[in-house]
């Protein structure tokens, strides 16, 4: 995994832009500890950051391709194309030859060899940039399901682009402006494709390319989720889910580095850690080394609610047990998580606030902490969107509700806390913004993308409704998330459950399938049940584990008030007065508006860091 970042201006000569694209890959270090570098032409400046994964001593980048001496293309590259070996074996039958052992090398002669249809060749995660010097043009390129990152920024006579935000806006050009639009999406837990919230800069969307050329920008989609008639059986349907899975485990246990699997002893992450602990004894490679997060206090403050019935712990120890994993737990405590140098860098990280809370934080930490032991790790990450593994998939009401199901089960992902997370912000500001309002042209947007069957049933095609907006509106949020946190610390995250074969493949199972047994991921279940302890196959949906120490809200109160008492905090000009100094006084219950408080601190916290300019 690497971080990217570069410059394309048809009308001035770059080689004399070093230093500014120096700057820009600078900002790229922390998702590339390895090693960096630059490939100026006149017209295309590319930089790149690099985690060395494969080809420690080969792979450095950018990586260009000559002829006689002659430039014909240029990459910076990053994440990984898991059949790239496959690739490589055919494009030597053609003839071409390869001086690494890199699938960045892959990349780029797939693209001679191909053109622009080598896009659809890859299965894999990844964001690249790919100039071709013959014609002047450049491809912006990310995977299917959007697990890798790219930003864009069109400029009069070309584009910006990087990894995150971070990497644009070191450019002088580029002010960090946020409109009203911009803002909403910040408060919003759902992610418009394309949004990049500041002024002026979007995301390449999932399963697109952009090509920039003299004569201006095109969005090109190489891949969408398509309706297809599902014809195979219940037994067929969950073995072909099974070997789907081992195959994709088994071609993401690929790296030259030491490898991990994230274990919280739910049904997704067992089923890849079993499934790595297979795969790498059937290469002699294993014990597999596995790592779940813990909190201080955990088993004596937890209390079971709706949306979290059981500790992760007793399963996560289970499962290693099972398989023979080498397993770590990294217990953290609220000092840890309210931290303002742990806080500052995940901001750093996302160069947006926050919308997780202590779940960014700790997730942050974890990784961190694995970084120490491990270069890669495979992650659960996506099986609940794949799969249908939510509890608001399995709620008449939700189901039926005119918006976006996960918003309808707002009072579950609150958890305690009474206040909405924008329950502290200004009521003239909320009227302004029209959040509802906002939400519901997204929700109307999304459902008119929606692939449909013909003459399906009115549940069946509600149903496909719901898991084409998680696996378009909800997953990327989570995504984006484990990207920001894990490249923070130079650790890269796999996601074996976004390989679009599988993906594809379950979206068009039918609900009557995918709910067969009356349970949350009952295909997925009834394809692991042969590597997994009975316990973890019958235990009930429980998502990541935020923490239940009291003192953690009360922490969060204390800054608050510091918020409220610095005439300087800027998101006071935003902040309900009058909610803050009850939020804060004396006799205040400080969990019931936990996420409220979150929300206006992450505001202040970025407002301060960055230079935003609001212009609502």
């Amino acid at each position: 995994m690497c971080g990217i970042t570069g410059w394309v201006a048809f009308e001035r000569d770059l080689t004399e832009q070093r230093r500014t694209l120096d700057g820009m890959t600078a900002t790229m270090a922390c998702r590339g500890p390895d090693a960096g570098g630059v490939h100026l032409t006149p017209h295309a400046a590319l930089g790149h950051r690099r985690l060395a994964v494969i080809d420690i001593d080969g792979g450095a980048q950018p990586m260009t391709v000559e002829e006689d001496g002659r430039l014909l293309a240029s990459l910076s590259y990053s994440g990984e194309v898991y059949n790239y070996q496959e690739l490589r074996a055919e494009l030597e039958d053609h003839g071409h030859r390869f001086h690494t052992a890199s699938d960045t090398e892959v990349v780029l002669h797939a693209y001679l060899r191909w053109g622009e249809r080598f896009v659809e060749r890859l299965n894999g995660m990844f964001a690249f940039a790919l100039w071709d010097a013959r014609r002047e043009e450049l491809l912006l390129v990310r995977d299917r399901m959007g697990v890798k990152p790219l930003y864009y920024f069109p400029t009069p006579d070309g584009v910006l682009f990087g990894s995150e935000p971070k990497a644009i806006l070191a450019h002088p050009s580029v002010e960090p402006v946020v409109g009203t639009d911009g803002l909403r999406e910040t408060l919003t837990m759902v992610k418009t494709p394309g949004h990049a919230v500041y002024q002026g800069m979007y995301e390449v969307r999932p399963g697109h390319y952009l090509r920039i050329r003299r004569q201006g920008l095109t969005v090109h989609r190489y891949w969408r989720l398509e309706a297809r008639e599902h014809t195979d059986d219940l037994d067929t349907t969950i073995t072909t889910v099974r070997e789907l899975l081992r195959d994709i485990v088994r071609r993401q246990l690929i790296a030259d580095v030491p490898l991990c699997t994230l274990l919280s002893g739910g049904l997704d992450s067992s089923t890849v850690t079993a499934l790595a602990a297979e795969g790498l004894a059937a290469a002699g490679a294993g014990p597999v080394r596995s790592f779940s997060v813990d909190f201080v206090g955990q088993s004596e403050n937890f209390r079971p609610d709706a949306l979290r019935a059981t500790l992760d712990s007793p399963f996560a120890h289970l499962l290693a047990d099972h398989v023979a994993a080498d397993h770590q737990d990294i217990v953290l405590d609220t000092a840890a998580l309210t931290d303002p140098a742990h806080r500052a860098a995940v901001l750093r990280a996302r160069d947006l606030p926050s919308v997780f809370g202590d779940l960014d934080v700790s997730l942050y930490l974890l990784f961190r902490e694995i970084r120490k032991h491990s270069t890669v790790a495979l992650s659960g990450e996506s099986a609940d969107e794949v799969f249908g593994g939510y509890p608001w998939f399995h709620d008449p009401k939700a189901i039926a509700a005119d918006t976006f199901p996960w918003l309808a089960a707002a009072d579950l992902l609150a958890g305690p806390s009474r206040l909405p997370r924008e329950g502290l912000l200004d009521p003239d500001l909320l009227t302004r913004l029209d959040l509802p309002g906002y939400i519901a042209d997204s929700y109307r947007t999304a459902l008119g993308e929606v692939p449909r069957l013909p003459g399906a049933d009115p549940a069946e095609r509600r149903m496909r409704e719901i898991c084409y907006l998680h696996l378009t509106r909800f997953v990327c949020l989570l995504l984006d998330r484990k990207d920001r946190m894990s490249m923070a610390s130079g650790l890269e995250v796999r996601v074996p459950f976004c390989d679009h074969r599988l993906v594809q493949y379950v979206f068009n199972a039918p609900w009557s399938m995918k709910n067969f047994d009356g349970r949350e991921k009952s295909l997925l279940r009834a394809a692991a049940r042969e590597v997994l302890p009975k316990e973890i196959v019958e235990r009930v949906k429980s998502p990541y584990p935020s923490t239940s120490d009291p003192t953690y809200p009360v922490a969060l109160n204390r800054d608050l008030a510091a918020l409220a008492a610095d005439p300087k905090s800027p998101s006071l000009a935003l902040a309900n007065r009058a909610a803050v100094a009850e939020a804060v006084a004396p006799g205040s219950d400080p969990q019931g508006v936990r996420n409220a408080t979150e929300t206006l601190l992450w505001m202040d916290s970025w407002l301060r860091t960055y230079p935003v300019s609001l212009r609502l």
